[in-house]
């Protein structure tokens, strides 16, 4: 898939947020990488071999106090390649690349992976 198909997804899906989360998104940046580089497989504990769809960079929103400020921007990337691997169609492109800026916004927010997984079941 081309890579300006692929941002328009995750447009798309940023997009898609209801206007209450979406209003309390600030300075946060969404971007679009290939594949993870060796320092994220690090960080994470992630073995080299694992698929990483997305990661999130910053200061959780529920963790900013009053004096927040001149921090440069919070990142989250989308992996393009991991994703296609995973997907067999243009349609699973697009609703995993959803599922993965969410995931990666619940970050932001200052979710765990487990309470995000707890979430997600119910």
């Amino acid at each position: 898939m081309d890579r300006k198909t692929f941002e328009g997804y995750v447009e798309e899906a940023v997009d898609s947020l209801p206007k209450k989360f979406k209003k309390l998104l600030d300075n946060i940046a969404v971007i679009v990488e290939d594949t993870p580089p060796l320092e994220v497989y690090r960080e994470t504990g992630s073995p080299r071999r694992s698929l990483i769809l997305g990661t999130y960079q910053g200061v959780p929103y529920k963790h900013r106090g009053p004096y927040y400020g001149n921090y440069p921007p919070d990142v989250i990337v989308i992996y393009q390649k991991p994703i296609e691997k995973i997907c067999g169609t243009e349609e699973k492109i697009r609703q995993t690349v959803r599922e993965v800026v969410i995931h990666e916004i619940g970050h932001y927010f200052g979710f765990s992976d487990a309470q995000m997984r707890e979430i997600e079941s119910s």
